[in-house]
Formats: C-alpha cells, sequence, structure tokens
C-alpha cells in the first residue's frame, strides 16, 4: 500500500471550480465575441491611467517589487482614511483571508461562515488547519446572523460575514450587523468581506469600513478586481488592528504585491469620479433587469452587487443554453449566478432567458 503524501483531508475538499469562460490551450477564449457574464467583472476596459502606468513599470519589470508596498498601502488608507499600519495588500483578498487564519488561529480552531457563499471559504479554512463551520443561509439566500452567533463556541476565533454576499447578492443590514458584532466575544475575530461594497446603494447596507473599522477584532476585507476594474492584476487588501497587520505582514509571501498590481492600483484610485460613474451604470442596469429576471426566476432575490442569483429548476441545462445563444453564465446546483454586464450584453442575456428552452431550466412560474 502506498503511503499518502497529502493531507487526508484534502481528499474530500472539491476543487475551486474552473473558469467557466471555455479557453484553448493557449488560453484565449474559445467562444470570443461571448457575452462574459459568468465571473462578476466589469464590462468596461482600464480606468484611465492605468494602462500608462502599467506600461511605464514594464521598464522596470527586471526588479522587484516594494517588499513592504509602501506607497500603495499608503495610498489606499489616505483613501479611506485609515493608517497605513492597518493595511495589508496583496494578491486578491482570498489570499490575504488565509493569510490572516494563519496568522491569528491555532490549528483545529473553528472559521465560521454563512452558506451558501463564496466557495473559497471551506478551501482556506482547511488550507490554514482550521475547522470549517459553514452555517446555512436562510431560505438558501440570506445570512443567518442569529445562526450564526448561536454557533459560535469557545473554539470559535474568526466569524466571516460577506456584506454583498456572493454568490447571492443580498445584504445584511445596518442594525443586524452591529448588534451581531456587539453579541459577539471580543476574543472572536469578526471579518467583513466587502469585495462588492461598492455597488450598495442601499442607505440600510453599511459601509463596513467605515462603520465598524475602528473596532479592534473587525477586520474588513476589500479588493480593487470589482468595482476598480484590476481583476487580472490581482490586488487585495485588508484593514485590521494594527497588531493583526503586522502579525499578517511576517507571513506575507515575499513580494505579494507585484510592481504592476501596485501602480495600476495607484493611477486606479486617482480616478474615483469615474469609478462612481462607472458603477452607477452597472446599478442602473441592475435596476432595469430585476423585474423581467422575476418573472424568469421568481425566487430571485434583491441584489446589491453587481450579479444577480437565479434560483431554477436546472441551473446547468439554463447555462448550456445560454452559452449555446453566445451568453457565458456561472452555473451552481441550486442557481446561476449572471453578472450584470454592458446594456447589449444584458439585452443579449436577457431576450436568451425569455426563451422556451431557458423558461423549462428554469421553471419558471413554479
Amino acid at each position: 500500500m502506498k503511503a499518502q503524501l497529502t493531507r487526508p483531508e484534502l481528499d474530500s475538499l472539491p476543487s475551486y471550480l474552473p473558469s467557466p469562460i471555455p479557453l484553448d490551450g493557449s488560453g484565449v477564449p474559445q467562444v470570443p465575441d461571448a457575452a462574459r457574464l459568468a465571473l462578476n467583472e466589469l464590462p468596461f476596459g482600464p480606468l484611465p491611467g492605468v494602462l500608462d502606468a502599467v506600461i511605464r513599470a514594464a521598464t522596470g519589470s527586471n526588479r522587484y517589487p516594494d517588499m513592504a508596498a509602501v506607497a500603495v498601502r499608503s495610498a489606499l488608507a489616505g483613501h479611506h482614511g485609515i493608517t497605513p499600519d492597518r493595511v495589508v495588500t496583496g494578491f486578491g483578498s482570498v489570499y490575504l483571508l488565509e493569510l490572516l487564519l494563519k496568522a491569528v488561529c491555532e490549528p483545529g480552531q473553528e472559521f465560521i461562515f454563512p452558506w451558501r457563499s463564496y466557495e473559497a471559504y471551506p478551501v482556506v479554512a482547511v488550507g490554514a488547519h482550521m475547522r470549517p463551520v459553514p452555517v446555512p443561509c436562510s431560505d438558501g439566500v440570506d445570512q443567518d446572523l442569529d445562526a450564526m452567533a448561536a454557533a459560535v463556541t469557545r473554539d470559535t476565533r474568526v466569524v466571516l460575514i460577506c456584506n454583498p454576499n456572493n454568490p447571492t447578492g443580498t445584504a445584511v443590514t445596518r442594525a443586524a450587523l452591529t448588534a451581531f458584532i456587539d453579541a459577539v466575544p471580543d476574543s472572536v475575530l469578526v471579518v467583513l468581506d466587502e469585495a462588492y461594497a461598492e455597488f450598495v446603494d442601499d442607505p440600510d447596507v453599511p459601509d463596513g469600513l467605515r462603520e465598524f473599522g475602528d473596532r479592534r477584532n473587525v477586520v474588513i476585507l476589500r479588493t480593487m478586481s470589482k468595482a476598480w476594474g484590476l481583476a487580472g492584476l490581482r490586488l487585495g487588501w485588508l484593514a485590521a488592528a494594527p497588531e493583526v497587520a503586522e502579525a499578517m505582514r511576517k507571513l506575507l509571501a515575499p513580494f505579494a504585491t507585484s510592481t504592476f498590481a501596485e501602480v495600476a492600483a495607484l493611477a486606479a484610485l486617482e480616478q474615483e469620479k469615474e469609478v462612481r460613474r462607472r458603477v452607477e451604470y452597472i446599478t442602473a442596469e441592475r435596476a432595469r433587469m430585476f423585474p423581467v429576471l422575476k418573472r424568469i426566476a421568481p425566487r430571485t432575490p434583491v441584489s446589491h452587487a453587481n450579479f444577480f442569483w437565479l434560483p431554477m429548476r436546472d441551473p446547468a441545462a439554463f447555462a448550456a443554453h445560454c452559452k449555446a445563444g453566445g451568453v457565458l453564465v456561472r452555473d451552481f446546483p441550486e442557481a446561476v449566478r449572471v453578472t450584470v454586464g454592458a446594456a447589449e450584453e444584458n439585452d443579449r442575456f436577457l431576450e436568451l432567458a425569455a426563451t422556451e428552452g431557458a423558461l423549462l431550466a428554469a421553471g419558471a412560474g413554479q
């Protein structure tokens, strides 16, 4: 019998799902003209100044980046009214979440998170030698904060709220989140994953960084991948108490923030007005699409992000129908997630979704 060379608990851990964008061997999309509504990307090109900054930085690509990422940490801190010693950056907010767990948790301690939510959460928990504790969402879409608070034990080290929640698009209100954070022991870290915060336009949904960021046991995860349009350059960041941030920086992978990501983020932060314009475009399209989608998939919840969650009878068949029509969406076992794209892409999707084949897969009216 061969000796097992990997950790046994990884055997039952599902792999992160592959991209729903079909690529050839060279990484080129096999459906080049398809509407890419599967990965919650923005449909616009780089923000003004970003491409020029990256091109200029390429002349020094033989040199290592700034290990401490001082410039971008300072810029992010100044942009959000906090101090740089609270900011940690790296190649994506998921990487930073796993780094946080490794910095603050002992092996076997508990990590509580909602489910369904972002599928990376159980993966990073196991990677950090923690015990994942998924708490079911109410009706499969709304994070059940009462149940999550009740799940806290003396072994719990971190509790995460995804606000807005990926992939359901639902959000937790200010009153509910305040009550939850007040109820959690000070020894438990509360992580607010706010990857889609810029798309929130409901005044009852709080900006966690602004309203809870000064609490010592609250950590805020953010990203430049979504509203800031830097998905391909990979820059996530978080705000934490200085001692938590310092512990994380000791564990950072060397040069975890690339030169290209740093200069792109610095250029993007100069374009807040354009970011707001782009976000307003997406939220207007979101409002236009919602009543149509409710007729197709009646259990579709209100979205506070740049995508919709469409619970339906046969998600895989619905996604295949859309792909055949040149629209790529993301199917899950119980629903389809569709990104809000450019108006013409959204119209293409809505037209496909209203056809007989899609309606049968969706079980519209049931």
